[in-house]
């Protein structure tokens, strides 16, 4: 496990996950994760590759957004039966149960700020959901759960989410950093450097077939 001041001075290009995760995390067996940089194309032969990019946010700038269509509010306990499903309906290989959520709500990167819905200002219908978590540890902000409800997207909803999250971040953490499929079909990279996250660090995810 590498020091925390090390993780903390490239945090996308040093571990895949955040730095809490990567203390209790062990890969399991037939899997590797390597760097974009240490990958060698045809050095893995008998096993599966998926890209994951990894981004960082230095939280300046990270001002409560502004929408006459949409409107966030703090979700809470209540709220887990409605998140639950809208990760189901916004991913065709993706869930959470709800004692999952649950579980999530009980660790020691919780923090109740940082678990958001967006609705629609008209209708009050939820459009979108997210979910952060903060390490005190190392002062990082992760997102974790995105969604856009299917008949919400590329209405601005799901940048209205994430804007608000690192808005709640700023003060709490002293950076965020997210990560997804590089070659999902929605593209989630786009949206989130649109909202001003950078960087360049690819993850292989090597799965023994």
């Amino acid at each position: 496990m590498i020091l925390l001041a090390e993780y903390i001075k490239d945090p996308c290009g040093t571990l895949s996950i955040p730095y809490y995760k990567a203390k209790s995390t062990s890969l399991p067996e037939g899997m590797r994760v390597v760097h974009e940089r240490d990958f060698r194309p045809g050095a893995y032969p008998g096993f599966s590759d998926e890209r994951y990019f990894r981004l960082i946010h230095r939280l300046e700038g990270a001002e409560t957004p502004v929408s006459a269509r949409f409107f966030a509010r703090t979700a809470d306990e209540g709220d887990i039966p409605l998140i639950a499903d809208m990760i189901r309906r916004s991913y065709s290989d993706i869930g959470i149960a709800e004692n999952g959520l649950h579980k999530l709500r009980s660790s020691a990167v919780f923090d109740p700020e940082l678990w958001a819905i967006v609705c629609e200002t008209e209708s009050g219908r939820p459009a979108a959901c997210g979910i952060a978590e903060l390490d005190r540890e190392a002062g990082e902000g992760s997102l974790e759960w995105i969604q856009t409800l299917p008949e919400f997207r590329r209405m601005g909803a799901g940048e209205f989410t994430v804007r608000t999250l690192l808005s709640r971040l700023k003060g709490r953490a002293g950076f965020a950093t997210v990560s997804g499929r590089a070659d999902g079909p929605d593209r989630p990279e786009k949206l989130y450097r649109k909202c001003g996250f950078t960087g360049n660090d690819i993850w292989h995810v090597l799965r023994k077939t």
